[in-house]
């Protein structure tokens, strides 16, 4: 079994873990780290986005050993202590969120859609959000939150 290392959420971390083990798995099993969610295992729902070396990654189609030695960022390590992060605070401001499956790897998604492009047309956003599926809200709320975790004015 390769024995991997990596910082996640700012803490250094090492195991020695099946070649097959994806990053998704690592996180949850290995490290309790829950947030990250599992909605489909093809990469399509966007459940299980973390950042990986500062950027947006699907985890369910990363094994862990291609994340030794990188910076693994969860929705864990995302705001330091009870204090939310702007897009965090964004989707509840907005209700953005209905049951919540889907809203670590939307908000990770956004994290990421915003450091690149810190303001997005709506065209823009639903854009950048069409890798991550939320069965529950339609999205209204979803673009609203990145609008005003932007910054912008939210369009009705």
């Amino acid at each position: 079994m390769p024995k991997i290392a990596m910082t996640v959420n700012g803490k250094q971390v090492s195991a020695d873990v099946p070649a097959n083990t994806l990053l998704v798995e690592f996180l949850r099993k290995d490290l309790m780290l829950t947030g990250t969610h599992v909605g489909c295992d093809t990469s399509q729902c966007g459940a299980c986005v973390v950042h990986v070396n500062g950027h947006a990654i699907k985890s369910c189609t990363t094994l862990a050993v291609q994340a030794n030695g990188a910076s693994v960022m969860t929705i864990e390590g995302l705001a330091p202590g009870a204090d939310l992060h702007t897009v965090q605070a964004a989707f509840k401001e907005a209700h953005a969120l209905q049951c919540g499956y889907c809203t670590p790897g939307m908000v990770m998604a956004v994290v990421d859609m915003l450091k690149n492009n810190p303001k997005p047309t709506e065209t823009q956003i639903r854009h950048g959000l069409s890798g991550n599926i939320c069965r529950c809200t339609g999205y209204h709320n979803i673009v609203k939150a990145v609008q005003i975790a932007s910054g912008q004015a939210v369009t009705a």
